[in-house]
């Protein structure tokens, strides 16, 4: 009996599946539309010496240093920078891949 039950309410969730596969599919694929639109897009995030260049992914594609302005013991203050321009960048991807998503 129990068996039974079990196979019944197997074949009601295989043929609800099938009904309602129609109306999830063009979700899925307007969710990977908007993915890799996010994930080809160019981030660039900056702080006041570094820029830098992030696709949606999060690979990093450029880091470029203004150093012209930068003193000999500033190193310190160069590694904070590029954290900062890093992270800004990484915030603009989480931003837009919220707003589409």
């Amino acid at each position: 009996m129990l068996y039974q039950q079990i196979v019944q309410i197997h074949l009601i969730n295989k043929k609800y599946v099938k009904q309602n596969i129609f109306i999830i599919k063009p979700h899925i694929n307007i969710y990977k539309k908007k993915r890799d639109e996010i994930d080809n897009k160019i981030f660039i995030g900056k702080s006041s010496l570094v820029t830098v260049e992030v696709m949606g992914n999060k690979k990093i594609n450029k880091v470029s240093l203004n150093i012209e302005e930068l003193e000999s013991d500033d190193k310190e203050m160069l590694e904070d920078m590029i954290l900062t321009a890093l992270n800004d960048a990484m915030n603009q991807i989480d931003k837009e891949t919220e707003s589409k998503m």
